[in-house]
């Protein structure tokens, strides 16, 4: 009798690499690079491949109602090609985490909550009949490919009587009928902070949760108000960080603990450049024990550096990518470059951009311009994958949730090198140079010399044991 010996081994006996790399003129382009002995030739930078940081969750972006407006327009085949792009697993993005708001945002339709009836402190009002028309649908379709997808929300104001200028609006403009009287001021709380209107405002978010669950879409966690200390135009409301943290420690923690165990409470979303405003929350016992992590945008990137030295422990996350003015062209995506590079720097978990899709004007219903990283021409129907989207394809199909980034040295502005849960090593380089550019790297004992392509991203994805160096 002869018996056959399966042996699997762990890696492959020789290292492996696949490289992509994407220019503003061809996109998605395999090419090749191979591992060689250390040389008496330059490094440029090195990959320690034995300083592991932070655990790496995944990738995201917002269901908006004006991306579902843009989406519809299309041919089923159309919009279902757009979704696979996004969510697919094998050969998507493979979004994994994603946002929503809760009511109105910048990009609705126009202003709703999900309970605008005055005074109904008990929710028996409450109702998601809107989302169902457009937000749910959205969700829905990216489940198909992503059944696992983890959705976080936000609200970008309370409804509009939870307020004391009782409008959804901070600050007046020609296409909100504000007041200018009734305009809100940073660190001064524009909710009502009474025991009513508190209790019921955390009803709100736990009939939120338990109304979305029955529609067979789970919410992970929500974070509690967008940009709590920007008085904006469009949905929006101002709070002080202690009453913020009253909210959170006395109503909003207990009720979800009590209703919907499990939910997470995140801090966030957060724009400012003050650690103070978060120690505020953090250092205070009775709202910091609900919270699981802390989200940034915008100007809080100035802060996330602090908050990770002071909070070493606490997950972090990029909350919404900058939006950019609609450009929608290769300098915005080195700028977001930029941003993923110093975000992963500083300990963030999960990276999210904000507009997946949008039609050609790119216009909010508060007529602001910003970028997507796909456009739909509601008149040609003509769809364009933006080069940001290829940004975020460098990063979200390589990088597998739970990798871990990996510390770097040398001339590593321009590179961030993560390890998969598979061992794999992910190598992300950006070229922002006018020429051609040659870079050695040192990977563990090997040595990789590659030439970039001028203005262009580039991954390389390497399977096989690799020894770090000694």
């Amino acid at each position: 009798m002869i018996i056959a010996l399966l042996i699997v081994a762990p890696y492959p006996a020789i290292s492996q690499i696949k490289w992509i790399e994407t220019t503003n003129i061809k996109q998605w382009v395999e090419s090749h690079a191979k591992l060689t002995e250390l040389s008496d030739n330059k490094i440029d930078a090195t990959i320690l491949l034995d300083q592991k940081e932070q655990i790496v969750d995944g990738f995201g972006a917002c269901f908006n109602e004006l991306g579902w407006t843009a989406l519809s327009v299309l041919d089923v085949n159309s919009r279902n090609n757009i979704i696979k792009s996004l969510f697919d697993p094998e050969v998507g993005l493979k979004l994994n985490i994603c946002r929503m708001p809760i009511g109105a945002n910048d990009y609705a339709r126009d202003y709703y909550s999900l309970n605008d009836s005055v005074g109904d402190f008990e929710m028996k009002y409450f109702s998601i009949a809107r989302d169902k028309e457009m937000l749910i649908p959205y969700i829905k379709e990216a489940m198909k490919y992503r059944p696992d997808l983890r959705i976080w929300g936000s609200p970008w104001t309370p409804p509009s009587w939870m307020k004391t200028n009782n409008h959804y609006a901070c600050s007046p403009s020609a296409t909100n009928g504000l007041a200018t009287e009734l305009r809100g001021n940073e660190n001064v709380t524009q909710f009502r902070m009474e025991p009513d209107y508190l209790n019921s405002y955390a009803k709100y978010f736990v009939r939120y949760i338990q109304a979305y669950r029955n529609e067979g879409i789970n919410i992970m966690g929500i974070h509690v108000q967008n940009e709590m200390n920007s008085c904006q135009n469009f949905p929006s409301c101002i709070w002080a960080a202690k009453d913020l943290g009253i909210f959170i420690g006395k109503y909003l923690g207990p009720a979800i603990n009590s209703t919907v165990p499990g939910v997470q409470i995140w801090y966030g979303t957060y724009e400012r450049p003050s650690v103070e405003k978060i120690d505020t929350i953090m250092q205070d016992p009775l709202s910091s024990k609900y919270i699981n992590g802390i989200s940034f945008q915008w100007a809080g990137k100035q802060a996330i550096a602090g908050v990770h030295n002071k909070y070493s422990d606490m997950k972090l996350m990029q909350s919404e990518t900058e939006c950019g003015n609609g450009s929608n062209d290769w300098k915005a995506a080195e700028y977001t470059f930029s941003l993923m590079k110093f975000y992963f720097e500083n300990g963030i978990s999960v990276y999210s951009f904000w507009n997946s899709i949008l039609d050609e004007s790119g216009k909010s219903m508060w007529g602001w311009k910003q970028n997507s990283m796909i456009t739909v021409n509601s008149k040609t129907k003509e769809i364009t994958y933006n080069p940001e989207f290829y940004l975020l394809k460098h990063f979200s199909y390589f990088v597998q949730p739970g990798a871990r980034k990996l510390k770097t040295s040398g001339n590593n502005a321009e590179l961030l090198a993560f390890v998969n849960p598979d061992k794999s090593l992910v190598i992300i380089i950006e070229n922002k140079d006018e020429e051609a550019r040659i870079t050695n790297l040192q990977i563990g004992r090997k040595q990789m010399t590659v030439q970039l392509q001028p203005h262009s991203f580039n991954t390389f994805k390497i399977t096989g044991k690799l020894k770090p160096a000694q």
